[in-house]
């Protein structure tokens, strides 16, 4: 069951559009892939608008591929979280998902 433990959330301005629950940077844009991110985005935003990002605890964020309990998360394509294979670690995953579905991973700073 996808749920959020948020212990520590950041408010930003969106700098770009934001698609809830996704990986964002901290400038207020979608997070690039395979690099570091400022957490997940609670809510859609569009540009200027402020938006609640989950930076620490656990959050939902929608899969890129498919994803089993347990894995090392990065950012892929448009923020969504995909599979870890050479980017930043920014999540486990702490149930499984198919492509497109929502799930809740346990974030880690970077």
């Amino acid at each position: 069951m996808s749920q959020n433990h948020s212990l520590y959330t950041l408010t930003i301005a969106a700098t770009a559009a934001i698609i809830a629950q996704t990986f964002v940077d901290f400038t207020g844009a979608p997070a690039v892939a395979a690099g570091n991110t400022a957490g997940v985005s609670r809510t859609s935003a569009n540009i200027g608008d402020l938006f609640p990002v989950d930076r620490l605890g656990s959050a939902v964020v929608t899969a890129g591929a498919a994803i089993a309990e347990g894995q090392r998360l990065e950012v892929g394509a448009n923020g969504l979280a995909v599979p870890h294979a050479s980017g930043v670690v920014v999540a486990v995953a702490l149930e499984t998902a198919a492509v497109g579905a929502t799930f809740e991973v346990d974030l880690i700073p970077n």
